[in-house]
């Protein structure tokens, strides 16, 4: 569902009313303005953009890292398709490529407009600046906030609360009406004792939106047609199970078979000695890689031992399995990335897979190899020992898309 927007001009005197105040109050780098028009970066993740454009036109984006769903849908969204070619693109596109342009709103003919996407995700703006257009009484609760909680002062009773709050009202007034001047912020932030208070300082940002007597708000020019760029063809999940697949679909390199070790011996006794029917059955599998390891229940699986807890099982085999994978590892073989280690009362079997994603590893279809960590792990391969699937690992392929061959 569409989000309801105010009208640009509305939402900039708020965005303007915002930041004349935060920055008067000591904060020039929340809410601000600039020849690029109005900026908002909480400077934890969540920023927003609001662009005037000539011709009555703009363009409002941004990004939340926790809420903005949308940079991670599966299938990938384009949220500048179809987009008018007027669009300020220099400013999108770097957030685009990096996959931190949650939402974008276009505003044209006396209305805004976005691609559509399914009811219910998030794009993060209503999270992230919501307060500038949910209606009035939020951008005064905003202003209030500058007040009790920016600037640290403790608003005294109810009758303060209310003069706080005409005060806050008379500075979204002048903001509307293009008036806001020192004695419009001194009403909200005269009351300030905990902090310097810079009224010259607000005032000019307020000119910078627009909002004072004879000042304009930065508008920017059209662009005329829309650039060539990159759009996300895979999602981080369909790039995942093009790789999964292709692994298990990959057959091994030759190489030597590891012989005997420490490390290895010190392996089969642990898991011998964890035969949860104390005869030396059981059965150890793991998915391993430099700094992620997953440990996948077998035919038998490792017993508990009185005083264990939950972990201390996991984090003694994943330390063993750790030195016997760097034991075994080889400067152009590689290190393998699953293990198969089956014990009984006398002996053993252990298996190990290098280039592909073994059967006796079940797929979920959502647990695999983080593609980062297999990039690790092949990048230092010498080529004749990088499997097919290599070069579907480059970040590249998301723009790409499956190649006709998968």
């Amino acid at each position: 569902m569409l989000i309801k927007l105010p009208a640009p001009d509305v939402l900039a005197s708020r965005w303007g009313a915002l930041a004349a105040a935060m920055t008067a109050a000591g904060y020039d780098d929340v809410y601000w303005f600039d020849a690029d028009g109005a900026h908002y970066d909480d400077h934890g993740g969540n920023w927003a953009r609001l662009i005037l454009v000539e011709g009555g036109r703009a363009v409002l984006f941004g990004f939340d890292h926790e809420y903005s769903d949308t940079t991670t849908a599966d299938p990938p969204i384009d949220l500048l398709a179809g987009a008018p070619a007027w669009l300020p693109w220099p400013r999108l596109l770097p957030h685009a490529d990096e996959d931190m342009l949650g939402a974008v709103y276009w505003y044209e003919g006396g209305s805004w407009h976005r691609v559509g996407y399914p009811d219910g995700l998030h794009d993060g703006l209503r999270s992230t600046i919501g307060w500038l257009f949910e209606d009035g009484a939020a951008i005064v609760a905003e202003l209030r906030s500058v007040v009790s909680e920016w600037g640290g002062h403790d608003i005294d009773g109810e009758r303060e609360a209310a003069e706080v709050t005409a005060a806050a009202d008379r500075l979204v007034a002048a903001a509307t009406a293009r008036t806001v001047d020192a004695a419009a912020l001194e009403g909200l932030l005269g009351r300030l004792r905990e902090r310097p208070v810079d009224l010259a300082a607000g005032v000019a940002m307020a000119a910078r939106a627009g909002l004072t007597a004879g000042s304009t708000a930065p508008v920017t020019p059209a662009a005329t047609e829309a650039p060539q760029r990159r759009v996300r063809l895979l999602s981080d999940r369909e790039h995942n199970r093009l790789v999964w697949t292709a692994m298990r679909e990959s057959g091994e390199f030759d190489r030597p078979t590891p012989g005997e070790s420490a490390e290895l011996a010190a392996l089969v006794a642990w898991t011998r000695g964890r035969a949860p029917g104390h005869d030396g059955r059981c059965t150890l599998l793991f998915e391993v890689l430099d700094t992620s390891a997953r440990q996948v229940p077998g035919e038998v699986p490792p017993g508990e031992r009185p005083g264990d807890d939950n972990w201390t099982a996991f984090h003694e085999a994943t330390e063993l399995v750790r030195r016997l994978r760097e034991a075994e590892a080889h400067p152009e073989r590689g290190h393998w990335i699953y293990l198969r280690l089956a014990t009984t009362a006398t002996g053993y079997e252990v298996e190990r897979r290098y280039d592909s994603w073994p059967p006796w590893i079940p797929d979920d279809g959502i647990s695999g190899p983080w593609l980062d960590h297999l990039r690790q792990e092949l990048g230092r391969r010498a080529p004749g020992y990088r499997p097919h699937w290599t070069t579907l690992l480059a970040p590249e392929v998301v723009y790409t898309g499956s190649p006709a061959s998968r």
